[in-house]
Formats: C-alpha cells, structure tokens, sequence
C-alpha cells in the first residue's frame, strides 16, 4: 500500500512492503504512525524483485517499487477483463517459443510482433515489453483490432492490476504488478531505450528473464541484431520468423569502401554519394554523430592542432566565426595561437559543415536535424544530421552513415551493439519506401566482421569474434562491470585494490571501474568497499556506452 508517514518534519509518501516486529532496541512507542493511506501500491511478487535488483544493479529498493507504483492514486482495481475469444490465433515461432519454455526469436526490422504477441496470449495473460511509448500504443491497436482485452502501461495500471489478456508499455511494464501473466515478450531487446541511464541502471530484459524464472513463465526476446546477452542466455533456443513478403525483410545494405575513392579521400563525400545526391527522386538522409561545423580543427598553414589557451583541450568550431572549448567554454576567434594565421583545416567536420558540402554536392536544399532540432521540414529530401536524424525524418529511400568508422572504432565494449542499433533503426526508415530502399555505410575498414555480416546477412563471423573477445576480457554478459564516480571514488575503489575477485581501473580521483567475473561478486565488493568521510559516489553497473 501506498501511505503517507511523518519524517523529519515532513509528511512524505511511501510504500508498506513489509509488516513485522518492531527492530530490536527500539520501543513501541517510538514508532510513528501511518497518517493516510493513499491507495494500493505493488504485490509482493515485485517487492522480492526488486530486493533482487538491489543487488544486481547496487541500487536502492524506492527506484524499482516507483517503477511498479501508479503515478494517481489508486483505491481498488476493476474485475479482470479475461475476453473469450472465437478465433484462436497460430504461429510457428510461438509453438516453439512456448515448447522451449521461453527463447530468442530472430526478426527482420520491419516485421510486425502482433502475431506472434496474439498466438502466445492462447496459454495465459502476456506482458509485452517494447522501447517506446509510440510503438507501445501502435502494438496495443493493433492488438485490441484482433479481439484482446489490452492494457496501455501505465496509463491503464488498474486495468492491468485487475486482470487483462496484454499489458504493453515501455521498459518500466516489466515492473507491472499484473494479477497473473504466463508469458513476457521483450521487443527489441537489443535497443538502450530498454536500459535505465540513471543509477541504478537496471536492464528490462534482464528483469524479465529474472521475474519469469521466478514466476515459472515464458520469457520471449525478439530482435533483428540480438545481443551477446541475449545469445548468452537463450543458448540454442533460437527461432526465426521467416517473411513470405520480401518487402518486409531487411533493405540492401551495401559498403562503400573508402580506400578505393582516391579522388574524395579527404572528404566524406564519395562519389556513389554524389549520384545518389543528385538522383533528384529519391529521399536521402545522411548520418553523422558531430555537431556543429568541427570538432577537431588544424591550422591551414602550419598545420598545428588549434587548442584552448586555457585547458590545452582540442576546440570545436560551433559557427563559422569562432572556436570554442568543450572543456572550459571558452570562446575565442580563430586564430592560430602559433602562426597567428585565420584559416584552418576541418580534420573532424560536423553535421553544419557538411551541411553545406552536401548542397553544393546535390545542387538541392539540405536540412540540418540534430537532437536540438524541435521542427523538420519533412518537403526537404536531403538531411544531415546526428542520430536524431533517424527518429525526426518520417520516410527515406536511403540513409548513409558518413563515418561509419567513427562508432565502430569507438573505445566501448558494446560499439558494435550500438552500430546494429544505428543500422536498424536505418532499416526501419527506408522500410516505407516505395523506390529500392538503401543503406551506405562509408568505411576503412570493408572487411569488419559486423559490416560484412549486416552486408551479407550472415552473422556468424561477427557472433564468434565478438563473444570471444568479450570472454577473454570478461566483458558482459561474460563477466560484470560498474562505473563508479563522484566524491570519494579513489579511496573506495583503493580499499577493493586488494581483492582477487575484482580488478579496478582508477582514472582519476572522481572516476574509476570495477570488473568482476560476475554480477553477485561484483555486487560483494561494492557493498564492502570503504567510504570515506562526505563522499557522494554514484554507481552504474554494466554501463551502456563504457
């Protein structure tokens, strides 16, 4: 139940998830009273989960019961809504699914979850997991249209409490405190949407498989570019759902090998870009994950790396008329500070820069979409921009990633995650299109396993290199990792140093990891680490983007 208590001079809300005697030492009287009861809360079945959790993710127990509680008050639920059906609704993949007691299914990008969704509802109430709000309330139309009783989480959390055949929502549904559920579908399990930024930095997918297991359900993953914890985890339990329609399978991919583009090696404009550019019929966007006009910038004529006077940082050009710090915020003409001379050389251009190469190039106008872009001009067909250009933009016929290098050479254990993550959502933009839909990926390096596996079609090269590796380094899903910064990060990572459990990384005295052969011995040494006296450390377990 949800109550309102005294505390500290204040009357603040919280949940009772527990009734027992009194702590040892203290007197009765001492207690303070509840003051209201607010409405119901969660079930006990999460309230063991999220004690999981605690540990697993080194967080406090109130993150994981808010995730479950409704956000208005709530005094009783409605009688379930269980809807007898006249059609019962078949599929291949959830025979086997529900064969194999839970498993991975492989999926192309454009393929609809509603069937499979429908056929598992046929063994009992489902929760359905999906990354976004939007998708989530497509997915429960279409649901209801085939005769189900459909929850939309959270709005709907009295109706789910109460008893319906779906629960949808996004990745705090795995946290519903549904009457009774058989099976829990994770779509797109691979996406970080599914994945809390904030500390603790619990997973959607990992509570599903945890809560199924506990609860004796199915659990369902499904995915065109799965995870190695996916993988890790369903072993040889993965099914595939076959397209009869082509339409819906996934686009051509094709590598631009930049090694062979002499006459445009340095720039990001290749020559199969420029035709695609000036093929004034198709829609193209362009990726880029660098905004502004540079982020790293020389002098044109002694060649020097322009730098802050201040913190000695490399500095970005935001405009055309000035350089500024990312570090420190400073602002300063560009000007050499060796030579004194006021051209320069864009080593590292951004998505404004190339902006104009781009108009130039197709002698058409060029939209600029970044995350801070809060109107699209969706008659313009040709844009650059960063990641957001994948989400802002409604249709394209082609999509190129400019540097695809850039996020596959990137110092992260997941950055081939996030790469099938980008190409994906690439997948899903031209899916619409009407023309033969395209994905460029501009490279130096033609021959990665990841990019002649989204190329091909075949994963397998990809899949062996990258779970040997991640083994060897006991990288997740092979082994836990946490970063730990703030106040008091060098002194309670020094106090681990000595353990043969784990291995910490100190990078400064604010910053620093920790790896251990798995989450439990991981979890044993942040709990055991010493604080020192005002430190304020925050601690993120499998961090998404390390």
């Amino acid at each position: 139940m949800r109550v309102r208590v005294p505390l500290h001079g204040r009357n603040v809300a919280g949940w009772v998830i527990e009734i027992g005697e009194p702590s040892a030492g203290l007197a009765v009287n001492k207690i303070r009273p509840v003051i209201k009861i607010l409405g119901l809360g969660t079930t006990s079945e999460i309230i063991e989960l999220a004690h999981w959790a605690t540990a697993r993710w080194s967080g406090r127990i109130r993150n994981f019961v808010s995730a479950s509680a409704p956000s208005t008050l709530i005094k009783k639920v409605p009688s379930p809504r269980y809807l007898s059906r006249g059609i019962n609704y078949s599929s291949p993949v959830a025979d086997e699914i529900t064969q194999n007691k839970g498993g991975l299914v492989l999926a192309s990008p454009l393929a609809n979850p509603t069937s499979t969704v429908s056929a598992l509802v046929g063994d009992g109430p489902v929760i359905v997991v999906i990354p976004t709000q939007h998708r989530a309330k497509l997915l429960a139309a279409s649901l209801k249209v085939n005769g189900f009783s459909v929850a939309l989480w959270p709005q709907d959390w009295a109706s789910a409490m109460g008893g319906v055949d779906i629960v949808v929502g996004t990745r705090s549904v795995v946290w519903a405190p549904v009457a009774k559920f058989s099976t829990m579908v994770v779509i797109d399990e691979h996406d970080d949407l599914l994945q809390e930024e904030r500390s603790p930095t619990w997973h959607a997918r990992d509570v599903a498989i945890e809560r199924c297991r506990r609860s004796d359900a199915t659990c369902c993953l499904i995915s065109p570019f799965p995870s190695q914890a996916a993988r890790k985890w369903a072993r040889n339990r993965i099914s595939e759902i076959r397209e009869s329609d082509p339409r819906k399978s996934w686009p051509k991919i094709e590598i631009l090998d930049r090694n062979k583009d002499e006459g445009w090696s340095t720039s990001l404009i290749s020559s199969e870009l420029i035709a695609e550019l000036r093929d004034s019929s198709r829609r193209v966007v362009c990726v880029h994950n660098t905004k502004g006009r540079a982020r790293l910038i020389a002098c044109a004529k002694c060649r020097t790396i322009l730098r802050c006077e201040k913190c000695d940082a490399a500095v970005n050009q935001g405009d055309g008329e000035t350089l500024e710090c990312p570090r420190c915020d400073t602002k300063r003409p560009i000007v050499c500070q060796s030579c004194g001379a006021s051209s320069c050389a864009l080593l590292k251009p951004g998505v404004s820069r190339l902006r104009e190469e781009l108009q130039a190039a197709a002698n058409r106008t060029v939209a600029e979409v970044t995350s801070a872009t809060t109107e699209v001009n969706q008659r313009v067909n040709v844009f650059i921009g960063t990641e957001a250009v994948l989400h802002r933009v409604q249709t394209a016929d082609t999509v190129v990633f400019l540097d695809i290098d850039a996020e596959l050479l990137a110092p992260r254990y997941r950055t081939s995650e996030l790469v099938g993550t980008l190409v994906v959502h690439a997948a899903r933009l031209v899916g619409a299109s009407k023309k033969t839909p395209r994905i460029l990926l501009q490279t130096h390096t033609p021959k990665n396993s990841l990019l002649v596996g989204l190329a091909t079609g075949n994963f397998d090269s990809y899949n062996s290199s990258e779970r040997a590796r991640r083994e060897i380094l006991k990288f997740p899903p092979f082994g836990s990792l946490a970063e730990v910064s703030g106040i008091g990060t060098k002194t309670f990572l020094e106090s681990m140093s000595e353990s043969m459990l784990v291995q910490t990384v100190i990078k400064d005295s604010t910053h620093g990891l920790v790896r251990a052969e798995n989450w439990q011995a991981l979890n044993d040494a942040l709990s055991n680490g010493k604080r020192s006296a005002k430190s304020r450390l925050s601690i993120h377990v499998d961090p998404p983007r390390i």
